[in-house]
């Protein structure tokens, strides 16, 4: 008997084992990381267990007894909620939290019926162990060590713990070599050193890249300007300058990808108006939306400046006060009046802060519309409304103007009113996939509206109308349903092709009564920027960017997603795999050798300009600024 009370387990390790246990479930159940052989499977496993237990063994030097207790259930409850804010997050975005996520504080009160979506009843189950722990506390059965260890013991334990910690690093780098230096990926970062210790390396970027700035100077610049002089691309000479003098219209198409296009649900077209339209524009089909966590906002820092958006959290919320060389700055210069109009909320994703340091003249934000309970839904103004309105607003400004439009409709988590619904909800056992067809066709709808009043204000035919997608509308969380649309099981290679956003250039005189294009360039929302000026006769040679023009004859085929990811016209880099095009097949890797170097160079580029605020050193003349 005096044995069987001694092989009692310390109250630590059953925490610790609880939420190892519960970590792993969450790992299988609830995020999809890619498991490719037998030893990032082990990895997987052991991830977990030398953050827990180092952080539940850290009771052991209490000394009472109450303390050590509230100490281990406070720490239980709280790597719980930091387990489920994960999952929660994930449902939506396919990724994990970063530091910078949670102080985008401002956003919190508009992210209401997404993140209600994503909330279910069954998800007390992420805490039910800390029930089972309170209860074992409360009730304290026998074969649970409550009492002080000894010295000799805690050595012991934090030997092991620190054993499991080095084995754990080991074997992740060997698996993934310069893990911690050459990552893109978060997913990566959680399948080799665990979730926690995920945040733990977050927090320590964070502090590195505050310091980035306050050690920058002019010289950090030198090989990026090289860099970007390298691989500049001359305009189109036909094409240069054949929007001069027009007003500029850039419509974000919110959660917009370009499957929709020319497609149908339940046999009903889903875009009628846009299908007709692109033919009287020119269509990019393989362009390729380039957004991090910032979503939206990224798009439009991808759009205004033709830097890379950050690898963790909004570059409009970490990095406003930057300066950059915006589009809306260039056309300022050459004697636009610039816009943006987002029937929100000004301080939503930080606009307007952000909108000042991009130059901005004007921002039309929620103040400016006319906004009712009945003209609105979801995330806010409906975009038939907002069309209207800001058709109004435009009449009014000085021209030429630069507008940028963000729809808002088209928004997840997809509701709508039944009066606005044009056609039915698609039929899967995924209710999200369902309803976002509803309202990429109330979109569609809306942008017919407004070209209409375009027209019958005088604006149309002195105006060039952009409109791209801004991010994916529905995450790789719901595979299934759309493998059940597209008729075909969702892999890596395909998840990547879903990525594709509709990128459409319409210029009246020029592109209408069926002198539209088809172009199948690979590209980006990187690249708007170049090609927009261009059009409008605007050099950017002297430009720090990393788009490029894409009527340019010199453009090169491929584009890098912010995950590292990225497409040419014969590969695709998706999942740690390359794909030939051709036969969508797996092939040697080394075939993507030279863009994966390409890729690394350019989002490390784009990543010094931004933490270092290196954009403050130059000037447009080429020259270094004094510090």
């Amino acid at each position: 008997m005096s044995k069987l009370k001694k092989a009692n387990i310390l109250l630590p390790i059953v925490a610790a084992i609880f939420l190892w246990i519960k970590t792993d479930i969450v790992y299988k159940t609830a995020f999809n990381i890619k498991i490719e052989n037998w030893m990032q499977e082990f990895i997987l496993l052991i991830n977990p267990a030398s953050f827990l237990f180092f952080v539940f063994g850290v009771s052991l030097y209490f000394k009472s007894e109450k303390v050590r207790n509230r100490y281990i259930l406070l720490m239980s409850f709280v790597l719980s909620f930091v387990i489920y804010a994960n999952v929660v997050f994930y449902r939506f975005f396919t990724d994990f939290l970063t530091l910078p996520v949670l102080f985008q504080t401002n956003n919190f009160s508009d992210l209401g019926d997404s993140a209600a979506a994503e909330i279910y009843w069954s998800d007390f189950v992420y805490f039910f162990d800390v029930i089972i722990l309170i209860l074992i506390v409360r009730f304290k059965p026998k074969m649970v060590n409550f009492k002080k260890t000894t010295r000799i013991n805690r050595r012991a334990y934090f030997l092991v713990t620190a054993a499991i910690l080095f084995l754990n690093l080991g074997l992740a780098e060997a698996e993934r070599p310069q893990l911690l230096t050459r990552t893109f990926d978060r997913e990566i970062l959680v399948k080799n050193i665990g979730s926690f210790s995920y945040h733990l390396y977050d927090i320590f970027l964070q502090s590195k890249t505050s310091a980035q700035k306050a050690m920058a100077d002019g010289s950090n610049l030198i090989d990026v300007e090289n860099y970007v002089r390298a691989n500049y691309v001359k305009p189109d000479k036909k094409l240069f300058g054949v929007a001069k003098g027009r007003n500029v219209i850039v419509i974000s198409l919110e959660s917009t990808q370009s499957f929709v296009i020319n497609s149908k649900v339940n046999g009903q077209v889903i875009t009628p108006f846009l299908n007709d339209f692109i033919k009287d524009s020119f269509y990019f089909d393989n362009f390729y939306h380039q957004t991090g966590q910032g979503k939206t906002s990224d798009a439009e820092f991808l759009v205004e400046n033709s830097l890379y958006p950050l690898n963790r959290g909004a570059v409009f919320f970490t990095h406003a006060s930057n300066k950059y060389n915006s589009m809306a700055q260039r056309l300022n210069e050459n004697g636009y009046y610039t816009a943006g109009m987002h029937a929100n909320n000004k301080s939503f994703w930080n606009r307007d802060i952000m909108y000042k340091s991009l130059g901005y003249q004007q921002f039309y934000s929620a103040t400016s519309y006319n906004i009712t309970d009945e003209n609105s839904v979801g995330w806010g103004m409906k975009d038939i409304p907002f069309f209207q309105q800001s058709v109004d607003l435009m009449k009014e400004m000085p021209k030429p103007f630069y507008a940028k439009m963000l729809t808002l409709t088209n928004h997840h988590p997809f509701v709508l009113d039944e009066s606005d619904k044009l056609i039915d909800e698609y039929t899967s056992n995924d209710k999200t996939v369902n309803r976002y067809f509803t309202t990429v066709r109330y979109t569609d709808e809306s942008i017919k509206e407004f070209i209409t009043k375009l027209k019958e204000s005088g604006l149309y035919d002195h105006s060039i109308i952009i409109m791209y997608g801004d991010h994916y509308g529905i995450s790789e969380n719901h595979n299934i349903a759309m493998g059940e649309y597209l008729g075909k099981e969702v892999t890596p290679y395909v998840s990547v092709d879903l990525q594709k956003v509709p990128f459409i250039v319409h210029i009246p005189g020029v592109t209408d009564k069926g002198k539209g294009k088809l172009i199948s360039e690979v590209g980006g929302q990187i690249d708007i920027r170049p090609t927009i000026l261009h059009l409008l006769g605007i050099d950017t040679k002297k430009d720090i960017q990393f788009g490029e023009d894409l009527f340019s004859p010199e453009h090169h085929n491929y584009v890098v997603l912010r995950d590292g990811q990225f497409i040419t016209d014969k590969y695709v880099w998706a999942g740690g795999t390359c794909y030939s095009k051709e036969t969508e097949e797996a092939i040697d890797k080394n075939n993507c050798t030279k863009y994966q170097e390409k890729a690394g160079t350019e989002l490390d580029y784009s990543d010094k300009i931004i933490y270092g605020d290196l954009l403050r050193f130059y000037d447009m003349k080429g020259n270094e600024k004094n510090n």
